[in-house]
């Protein structure tokens, strides 16, 4: 497994979990607080956190696909990206465990 697959994962991981965050307070500003502009913050916020989340999606089980993770363990990384806050902790347990990996891997790469 290339460290870009890694990579590529880690951001979209944290992009997604900002734009969670802030989805989450844009509705707290909009039915908690009725502040004047929510709605449109909570608008823009949730269509692009939308969109990244289907590129998170797709770069989450592409890594979980060369990681050859078990189904229910893919399965939880994916839904990271929907609760607040969960992405952050789960791309960082994920990013320790393959990070070995990655680095037991690459000696073997730059020797053929």
């Amino acid at each position: 497994m290339k460290k870009s697959v890694l990579t590529r994962y880690r951001v979209m991981a944290y992009v997604t979990g900002v734009l969670l965050v802030l989805l989450t307070l844009g509705m707290i500003g909009k039915y908690v607080l009725d502040l004047n502009g929510a709605a449109d913050f909570t608008r823009v916020v949730s269509i692009a956190h939308g969109w990244l989340y289907v590129v998170y999606l797709i770069f989450a089980f592409d890594l979980g696909s060369k990681a050859k993770w078990k189904v229910g363990k893919q399965i939880w990384v994916l839904l990271a990206g929907t609760i607040p806050t969960a992405a952050f902790f789960v791309e960082r347990r994920i990013s320790r465990e393959l990070e070995a990996k990655v680095a037991d891997e690459s000696p073997a790469v730059a020797k053929a």
